[in-house]
Order: C-alpha cells, then structure tokens, then sequence
C-alpha cells in the first residue's frame, strides 16, 4: 500500500513539473528573440562598458537561456556582454524601443522592448549606475528600435 502512494506522490510530482517547464518555456519564449537595431545618438554605458554614439545590434547569445545579450556597433569595433532579466509592461509597446537611465549626462542601458510584446528583456544594473542612482536623480530616454531586417534601419 505504501509504494502505491509512493508512486502517486511521484506521479503528481512529476506532472507539477511538466506544468513549471510549460509555463517557464512560454515566458522564455516571450522575451527579446533575434537582432534589434537602433541608432543611439550618445554615449553610453552597458553594464561595465561604456560606448560610443552609433548604430547598434542588440541579440541575446544562444544557449545563455535569455540572460546575456551582446550589443555590437555596426562595424563590428565595438561591442559588449550585459546580463539581464524578464522585463513586463502592462500593455504592448506600438513600437520597438530601447529605455536608457540618465544620471546628468550619462546614460546605461535600461530595458529593452519589441513591438507588440509586452514581455521583454530589463540590464541587470551596474554597480556604477547603482551608485549614481543613490546620489542623483534621474531621467529616461528612448531610442527606437527595429528587428533587424524590419523597413527603416
């Protein structure tokens, strides 16, 4: 009687997790998939690295489960790895855009958003933009962005 119930435990068990995998995967799949592009129009900072004004190519690198993305200039001379987090809206953004923090005259790399998904990605803050946070007050920005591909880049 007892390796029944055993069994039964294991059987709730492991459909509890199929259902944990099921949800997960669909949030995962909500989130920045493929390349964004966007002509940033001034210096900036991305986790610990700090970029020059251009245009840029925004993808999360496979097999880092949504959670590093890397941001190249368009030739290719710049670059940098951010880590980051699920990120929601409370309604789908009309376009695609990327939010930058201002503190004074600097900025970082805030969130990140495509149109018509309120799922999207949020940087993971710097201790930098922490520290200038606690001592200024700040601002945000945003920059359009398109898929890349999309009329318009």
């Amino acid at each position: 009687m007892k390796l029944q119930g055993t069994k039964h435990k294991l059987l709730l068990s492991f459909i509890a997790f199929i259902f944990a995998l099921a949800l997960h995967s669909q949030k995962a799949q909500a989130q920045i998939i493929g390349t964004l592009q966007a002509d940033i129009p001034f210096q900036f900072h991305v986790g610990t690295t700090e970029l020059p004004a251009g245009r840029y190519s925004i993808q999360v690198l496979d097999d880092s489960d949504l959670t590093m993305m890397k941001i190249s200039s368009a030739d290719g001379s710049k670059s940098a790895l951010f880590g980051v987090v699920a990120a929601e809206v409370n309604s789908n953004p009309d376009k695609s855009e990327l939010t930058f923090n201002k503190y004074g005259d600097t900025y970082f790399l805030a969130t990140l958003f495509e149109e018509g998904n309120p799922d999207g990605s949020e940087v993971v803050q710097s201790r930098n933009e922490k520290n200038m946070a606690k001592n200024a007050s700040g601002s945000q920005e945003h920059v359009a962005a398109l898929r890349q591909g999309q009329p318009g880049m």
